[in-house]
């Protein structure tokens, strides 16, 4: 693995990002420094298994490979804790079923060794969308981080790494990874599969399916051309943007996210990743935690490589909970004050055309964060895992060359400009000069709107109300032919109390249908849309949330709803004191059909005791 040192001028920071992070820092100042200080609370201890007795390094070592064991009972080189997400229904994770033995054989050639620590769930919302299991998809967040700490709870591990990419997974992995901030982690992706059937054609054969002019046949014909192979779906969601977001806070080695499974590359990347993080360990020269990692600065570098891309509303919550788990307090205010200051640099379905592989041909991740670090932008002066260039050691693309030796990794310097403009730009020619996410506020609650993957003509709406308490209830409407007009659709009871807030993409084929037949529509809920919400503007993620006594509750049919991106402004317009003379609408039992299964019955608890989203949407931290 070659790293090359560059130096020049650094761009003084954009004042309002200055502004941003010093008043996060502020906000965080009690919560971080407690953190801290249970880092330093592990630090110069020998290697981990130095600590336990014999028989606690007898039990855990009893089942390794002999060289392995002999080692692992010196208790002198460091070992390396996996957390796995394997699992081969997944096709982001179904790869990383060799990936254990690879970390192991790789680590003993650096002189560690590595055991598989745990494993964590993996659910599939594109499997779950619009089955009862998707109630159990947001809390599985907290589950998979509750899973991490119970793999590294041993204390026999000196580092961690990381193999997780979708939705909930990755928030979880980080999570529970920060619960153990004193250990250098890395994550390491696997890639995305290659591109099929185009997001666009897929997107427009559901929506004929939506409307009785395809047959079932035709879209899982359709569905099967576009998820068709080992890897991550190739549009710009929630799994895709976590790589972003991991790049941006230096926790991936540079341009790690979108190689291929199959790629020698992706190859020589695990194993470049495993001897770098055996030099992070406290028995390296570069001990480097990830709680040190992710500071207040990490954060806000992933709150703008989320903006510059278009990423998933999922993390206007996800990352409020990692952020809060490393110390550190973020809010929706924030994001909005950021988004008005970072341009859109990429175009990538639903924000586009484009697939990641095609955002990866054009620079992808490596070119967007190097325009962002020389306009000032971006903070370079980070700590990352790749070495000791801050952030500015992660604006280089891997590629594997041959020498005397075998294949090995040069990180290279991208050209100037992009290569495919209608996908990747500049700063000084952005597809939008604000970021993707917007904040409303009205007299319906607090709630985001991802303004980049809808059309400007349908950035502001006056429409009246229509409401529905399921997914199901409105796409039954449309069948019977009730939505035929100008509308809002309110959903509600689709907060994390009243059923852990699903993703609503069941009826996403239907609201695009009648916005390509001329109708202007917007959606306005309490639940959660991901980031394939697309072409229809989208008020996310309500609060206070309709089962909480949020206003959603009293709202009635045929109330005019304003919905303006523009002013991020929310409201219905009914007079105030018959608005709130209104008695609201009671939640009925948890579950959409009313009834209580699928294992959601086990998620009582999380429903009771979970916070707002803007505080995370988590069952980990209520204080």
């Amino acid at each position: 693995m070659t790293m090359t040192t560059t130096t020049s001028t650094p761009t003084p920071i954009h004042p309002v990002i200055a502004q941003v992070t010093q008043r996060i820092t502020e906000r965080s100042k009690d919560l971080r420094a407690a953190y801290l200080a249970r880092i330093e609370q592990f630090r110069g201890r020998p290697t981990r298994r130095g600590q336990l007795s014999c028989a606690n390094q007898a039990h855990a070592n009893a089942a390794a490979e002999p060289k392995t064991k002999i080692w692992l009972n010196q208790a002198q080189k460091p070992n390396i804790g996996i957390v796995t997400a394997y699992n081969d229904m997944l096709s982001a994770h179904q790869p990383y079923a060799t990936y254990p033995d690879q970390i192991k054989e790789t680590a003993l050639r650096f002189g560690a060794t590595a055991q598989v620590a745990g494993g964590v769930p993996a659910m599939c919302d594109g499997v779950t969308q619009g089955r009862p299991g998707m109630e159990l998809s947001l809390f599985s967040r907290d589950v998979i981080a509750q899973a991490t700490a119970v793999a590294l709870s041993h204390d026999a591990f000196d580092a961690t790494l990381c193999l997780g990419i979708c939705d909930k997974i990755v928030p979880g992995l980080l999570i529970g990874a920060l619960a153990f901030g004193h250990l250098p982690t890395i994550f390491i992706p696997a890639g995305p599969m290659g591109s099929g059937l185009s997001n666009k054609e897929k997107a427009a054969v559901r929506e004929r399916y939506a409307q009785g002019k395809a047959t079932q046949e035709e879209l899982l014909a359709a569905e099967s051309a576009a998820y068709h192979s080992a890897g991550t779906c190739t549009f710009y969601g929630t799994a895709n943007s976590n790589q972003m977001l991991l790049e941006a806070m230096g926790l991936h080695l540079p341009g790690a996210s979108f190689i291929h499974p199959s790629s020698p590359l992706r190859h020589a990347l695990t194993d470049a990743a495993v001897e770098r993080v055996i030099s992070l360990t406290e028995q390296g020269n570069n001990y480097t935690p990830i709680g040190h990692v992710v500071n207040e600065k990490a954060i806000v570098n992933a709150i703008i490589a989320l903006l510059a891309t278009g990423g998933s509303t999922n993390h206007t919550i996800h990352w409020i909970a990692v952020a809060r788990a490393a110390g550190i307090l973020i809010d929706w205010q924030d994001f909005d004050e950021l988004s008005a200051v970072i341009p859109l640099l990429s175009r990538v379905y639903p924000n586009g055309t484009a697939d990641v592989n095609e955002f990866e041909d054009a620079g992808g991740p490596v070119f967007v964060m190097r325009e962002l670090i020389n306009a000032g932008l971006m903070h370079a002066d980070v700590k990352t895992v790749y070495g000791d260039q801050g952030l500015a050691g992660h604006t280089r693309q891997p590629s594997l060359v041959q020498d005397h030796d075998g294949d090995k990794i040069e990180w290279l310097e991208l050209p100037v400009e992009s290569t495919n403009k209608d996908v990747v730009r500049s700063v000084a020619e952005p597809f939008a000069p604000t970021g993707g996410l917007r904040l409303l506020n009205g007299n319906l609650g607090r709630a985001m709107v991802k303004a980049s993957a809808v059309p400007a003509d349908a950035w502001t709406i006056r429409a009246p109300a229509k409401v529905f308490e399921s997914q199901d209830a409105l796409v039954k409407a449309f069948k019977a032919g009730q939505l035929n007009m100008d509308f809002v659709a309110v959903v509600i009871f689709q907060g994390p109390q009243a059923n852990g807030m699903p993703e609503l993409h069941h009826f996403t084929p239907v609201l695009g249908s009648l916005m390509s037949a001329g109708f202007k529509v917007a959606l306005v809920t309490d639940g959660r849309m991901s980031g394939a919400s697309g072409k229809v503007p989208a008020a996310l993620h309500i609060s206070p949330e309709a089962a909480n006594g949020g206003p959603l509750a009293r709202v009635q049919d045929g109330d005019l709803v304003e919905l303006d991106v523009h002013t991020g402004v929310l409201n219905v317009l009914v007079p105030e004191a018959e608005f709130a003379a209104r008695a609201p609408r009671v939640l009925r039992p948890s579950g959409v059909d009313g009834t209580v299964d699928f294992g959601r019955e086990l998620f009582i608890n999380q429903r009771r005791f979970v916070t707002a989203p803007e505080r995370g949407a988590s069952t980990l931290f209520i204080d």
